[in-house]
């Protein structure tokens, strides 16, 4: 199988990311609200908890959507995304130190795993927008640790949004396709 098909497959089958990113999105937003009418304890739980949940909630919206939940057993991509799939949990050590270091860097420190959990995205989906959302991140996560880091709960809302307008944009880019 060309690498092109495969990529055509994972954009076809997960509606170019729509679904992790909705959830993603929801569980960065409940966060977000927890951190400003809540305790930053609440907030680090929620997106902690809430991600755990990102995997089998995706499930339950790509069955909502009639799309396949998994490609075929045999299906090049699959070791990759298997392979991205622990990218962001095997990040939560430097997360929580830096957590623990500086709370108010909780936010932007699991902005900058995210965005570098979604650079190989790029190649897994042949999609190019997620290099931008890997650099949005990256560089959002780094400027709110380094300029605006008292404000602790921006970083969730804004991850929150950009995810959305992502997850949105990639479904517009699958149905194109």
């Amino acid at each position: 199988m060309e690498i092109a098909v495969a990529q055509s497959d994972i954009r076809s089958a997960y509606r170019g990311g729509f679904a992790g990113q909705l959830v993603s999105s929801l569980a960065w937003f409940a966060s977000a609200a927890a951190a400003t009418w809540s305790t930053r304890t609440v907030a680090v739980v929620v997106l902690v908890v809430g991600g755990t949940m990102i995997f089998p909630l995706t499930v339950l919206v790509l069955r909502l959507m009639g799309t396949p939940v998994a490609l075929p057993s045999n299906h090049p991509m699959n070791s990759l995304a298997r392979q991205i799939a622990f990218t962001l949990p095997m990040s939560f050590p430097l997360i929580y130190a830096a957590t623990v270091y500086r709370i108010e860097w909780f936010y932007p420190a699991f902005m900058i795993a995210l965005g570098a959990h979604y650079l190989p995205f790029v190649f897994l989906y042949g999609m190019r927008q997620f290099a931008v959302l890997s650099v949005v991140l990256v560089m959002g996560g780094a400027a709110l640790g380094a300029l605006l880091p008292s404000l602790f709960s921006l970083g969730g809302w804004v991850t929150a949004s950009v995810l959305l307008v992502f997850a949105f944009t990639g479904l517009a880019s699958s149905r194109r396709a």
